[in-house]
């Protein structure tokens, strides 16, 4: 009889894989922890579903913000809500952080998405963001102007989780940024040692953009290999962050299928699970053993290679330059998904400060 929990328990035990929580939930998070987790995340589209499902724990809370702070707008309700939920996940993982000094244990929180073009601005909120808890790691997009920041932020000594990423060459421009911010903190003699940066390859947003263009532009292309693009970019970014020693360790998001989780297994990097696919993984019948160094079958690399431009701007160490990122499709596709669910998020706190008198009237119209 096994004596683990479940797959992913055992992962966690048997490899240097680590499995984080994609999200800031209670339930969740409890959930994940139990099973191995040793870290989770949040960005505006997951606090608006955490919200939207936990809406009970959080309702006392918005309108003492509302009331509390009389002259604030909708907007500024609304971040300082993303703040608190990120903050209250943060405690989940806050013994885990200090059992490993700072090298698991956190919760990442995101930028606001609408300041992707503004280094500045992405700088001054991560340093704010860094303050709110000791464990916090923050998220900044891999756009020109994310890259400048992630540099700047690592020597401010923030914990970078770069998003927004979907390439070989977005991972290898991080990789380099941190470095670059870490050297220049140990040329003043500041410490790194509880530093832990971490890279995200989002694989199935890079799956998505291909199949969109494979539509899009007809391509006559196996459709199942299109489920292989970001399984591909994430292994060769790997080989590449190993042979080099970058210091920031590498994250799979944005799950599509089962091999997003599968192919990644003994890899000294990150999984990082919606909740409803560690369900999928646990009750699954794929072996847990490694895989991270079985390479993608080179004919179906070549097949998208020779088909897709874009596979190769995102498979090529150089495929792209810094100034190109916020132009990739799949970047303008997941910054606008962001940016939408800003204001998703912000309409669910209006209707709190500003309660519909109409849907009012029309309940107590059902009820008479």
């Amino acid at each position: 009889m096994s004596t683990f929990k479940s797959k992913l328990h055992q992962m966690t035990v048997e490899y240097a894989t680590e499995y984080w929580n994609d999200s800031c939930s209670e339930e969740e998070l409890i959930y994940a922890i139990s099973h191995g987790a040793v870290g989770a995340t949040s960005n505006p589209t997951i606090v608006h579903m955490v919200l939207k499902k936990e809406l009970h724990r959080w309702r006392e809370q918005i309108q003492a913000l509302i009331q509390k702070n009389s002259t604030w707008s909708e907007n500024e309700v609304t971040w300082k809500l993303f703040e608190e939920m990120a903050v209250y996940g943060a405690g989940f993982l806050a013994p885990i952080f200090e059992e490993h000094q700072g090298k698991k244990g956190r919760l990442s929180i995101q930028t606001n998405p609408t300041l992707y073009r503004s280094t500045d601005a992405l700088i001054e909120q991560a340093v704010h963001f860094n303050s709110l808890a000791p464990n916090m790691i923050v998220k900044i997009p891999v756009t020109s102007a994310g890259v400048k920041a992630i540099e700047e932020v690592t020597y401010r000594g923030v914990s970078i989780n770069a998003t927004v990423s979907f390439s070989v060459p977005q991972a290898i421009a991080v990789a380099e940024a941190v470095e670059r911010g870490l050297n220049r903190r140990l040329a003043e003699g500041q410490s790194i040692t509880e530093m832990a940066p971490v890279c995200t390859i989002m694989v199935g947003r890079t799956d998505d953009w291909m199949k969109v263009l494979a539509q899009r532009d007809e391509i006559d292309i196996d459709p199942s290999h299109l489920d292989w693009a970001g399984i591909a970019c994430m292994k060769k970014a790997y080989a590449i962050f190993k042979e080099r020693g970058y210091h920031a360790k590498l994250l799979a998001a944005a799950y599509r299928h089962l091999g997003h989780w599968s192919e990644f297994i003994g890899g000294d990097l990150i999984v990082s699970l919606p909740y409803e696919w560690q369900l999928k993984v646990n009750a699954c019948d794929i072996d847990v053993k490694e895989r991270m160094s079985a390479a993608v079958d080179s004919r179906i690399i070549e097949d998208m290679y020779q088909k897709i431009p874009d596979f190769r701007r995102a498979y090529d160490e150089d495929g792209m330059t810094i100034e190109e990122f916020d132009r990739y499709g799949a970047t303008v596709r997941t910054l606008r998904g962001f940016i939408a669910s800003v204001h998703d998020l912000m309409a669910e706190v209006r209707d709190l400060m500003l309660p519909n008198p109409d849907l009012k009237k029309a309940q107590e119209t059902v009820k008479a």
